[in-house]
């Protein structure tokens, strides 16, 4: 009885472990946008803080934690972060793209560099990675009543290239990189609520890996997921 109680309650503190990950790199994207939105702290003005703030809630951060780290950098008691792209191949030559939000570009790239050669990986130079990824915007919309033909045709008009039914009362809608705000601003003017939304990187060829190799290659997204500098990464692992 003792070894299951240890069991769950292990399980426990790495899942709250997790979550205060999570919301750790919530905070710093909070942060970002306050400061991309010229210090203003009121999501009703600030189109990017409306966007992580949706995407908080999703991840189940609790509205005091949301209010305080508003309240941490608009008072500037927040160190100064800034978003930087670090490019790499991970072991086996996958392609990876690391995006990063830092206070400390030196200590950030130090500590890739030693997750990458740890790993078997190495880092790369900027912009060495383009023709691998595409950048898209994908929104998570609550799909309750909307008319999905007459929807498809109004949102073509902002850039969406697709839209899919998740089958979990989700509308996932994909548009290119240049009509993210476009299509944010479209969604919000006709109340529709946008349960998550992000700027993604997507592969355009992708490589395969044995089991063994997989394996290599999680060690290096397991060390990065602990990195509290790192916000996301993309791969273009099959």
């Amino acid at each position: 009885m003792g070894r299951v109680f240890e069991k769950r309650k292990h399980k426990m503190f790495a899942r709250y472990a997790k979550m205060s990950q999570s919301f750790t790199k919530i905070g710093k994207e909070i942060a970002i946008a306050i400061k991309a939105g010229g210090g203003i702290g009121d999501p009703s003005s600030n189109s990017r803080l409306r966007v992580v703030i949706a995407n908080a809630k999703s991840l189940n951060m609790p509205k005091a934690n949301i209010d305080a780290a508003i309240a941490r950098a608009t008072s500037k008691l927040d160190k100064d972060f800034e978003e930087i792209a670090y490019e790499g191949k991970g072991p086996h030559g996958v392609a990876v793209i690391i995006e990063t939000a830092t206070d400390n570009p030196t200590r950030t790239i130090a500590n890739l560099r030693s997750h990458m050669n740890k790993t078997g990986g190495t880092m790369l130079n900027s912009g060495s990675l383009d023709f691998i990824f595409e950048r898209k915007g994908i929104f998570s919309v609550n799909l309750s009543g909307i008319n999905l033909e007459e929807f498809e045709l109004e949102m073509i008009d902002y850039g969406m290239e697709e839209m899919e039914d998740d089958g979990e009362g989700h509308l996932i809608i994909t548009v290119p990189f240049t009509e993210f705000g476009a299509m944010q601003k479209a969604l919000e003017e006709r109340n529709i609520e946008i349960v998550n939304a992000q700027l993604q990187r997507i592969p355009t060829t992708t490589v395969e890996l044995n089991e063994e190799q997989q394996e290599d290659f999680g060690k290096l997204l397991d060390r990065l997921d602990e990195d509290d500098d790192v916000v996301n990464v993309w791969h273009n692992l099959k």
